[in-house]
């Protein structure tokens, strides 16, 4: 196991996780294929072409809708294709013309009956998640297919962020929705926008739109949604032709500022948003099924 992976996270997980963190050791030891994990989760779809592994994100081969399982799930498909040493680029990407833009707060909250350990669960589910993204290592390109209004932290955490012209990024299931932002949404967008923006957009809700996003340095290009996966992949295969020491190299050099800023912050936040909840006795949207967050729903 790598010794800056082992350091992270004896940083991130407690005494009390050292079960998950048994399993990430395991996968760590054991390099895997793409056939091992090609068909292993229910909301991800991979494909290889040349080196390149597109990851689409996905709900019945329709549009994502964020879940309880998909945020348990991420992250040990993270893992997965980390540890695949076929994979040279990740390319990210959503489904139809929503990169993720409906929230499944049922699937949270169903058969909840004591919401201390939920709570913890929730929590390692978060720290994980994007602990296991940032130690993917190889560059990961987001094609931002149409509206990211939860979890938008995921995509714009990646090395090269291209967006079409219907993407908008949103914090559209935390403080306004009752939680504090504190699953990486309060580390990543204050360091993107700057800390008084990056207050302004979690704490108001704002909808920022592909140009504006591209404004203010979020996103690297926006492109008409008809171009988008043919400009990514035509990055993807053009990087990919390199040596494999070199992209993991430039991975790791470019990522140690998220990487630090997320070892010191996400527990610490998701113990926040956690806390708040719990303190609240029952979580926001307890009684909601499947939100469609464009429509404020």
């Amino acid at each position: 196991m790598p010794k800056e992976l082992a350091g992270t996270f004896r940083a991130l997980a407690p005494v009390s996780d050292l079960q998950h963190l048994v399993q990430i050791i395991q996968l760590e030891i054991t390099m895997s294929n793409l056939a091992d994990y090609a068909d292993k989760y229910e909301n991800i779809r991979f494909e290889r072409r040349d080196g390149v592994l597109l990851l689409r994100l996905h709900t019945n081969d329709g549009p994502f809708v964020f879940c309880d399982g998909a945020h348990h799930d991420l992250s040990f498909a993270f893992y997965d294709l980390a540890a695949d040493p076929q994979n040279k680029v990740v390319l990210l990407t959503g489904t139809g013309d929503r990169f993720c833009a409906d929230f499944d707060y049922g699937s949270f909250h169903s058969n909840v009956t004591d919401y201390h350990e939920w709570a913890l669960r929730i929590r390692a589910d978060g720290r994980r998640l994007l602990a296991a993204f940032l130690d993917i290592e190889v560059p990961i390109i987001a094609a931002v297919n149409g509206p990211a209004l939860s979890h938008s932290e995921l995509p714009v955490l990646a090395d090269v962020v291209l967006a079409d012209e219907t993407a908008i990024f949103q914090d559209a299931t935390h403080f306004l929705k009752g939680a504090a932002p504190g699953d990486g949404m309060h580390t990543v967008w204050t360091t993107l926008l700057g800390l008084n923006r990056g207050r302004y957009f979690l704490l108001t809700g704002e909808r920022m739109d592909a140009r504006r996003a591209h404004e203010l340095g979020v996103v690297g290009e926006v492109l008409p949604k008809h171009q988008l996966m043919q400009r990514a992949w035509e990055l993807a295969l053009k990087w990919a032709a390199l040596p494999r020491t070199t992209l993991v190299a430039t991975r790791q050099a470019l990522n140690y500022e998220w990487k630090r800023l997320i070892l010191e912050q996400l527990h610490s936040g998701l113990t926040e948003e956690m806390s708040g909840i719990v303190a609240g006795m029952r979580p926001s949207g307890a009684n909601l099924g499947v939100g469609d967050l464009l429509s404020g729903g």
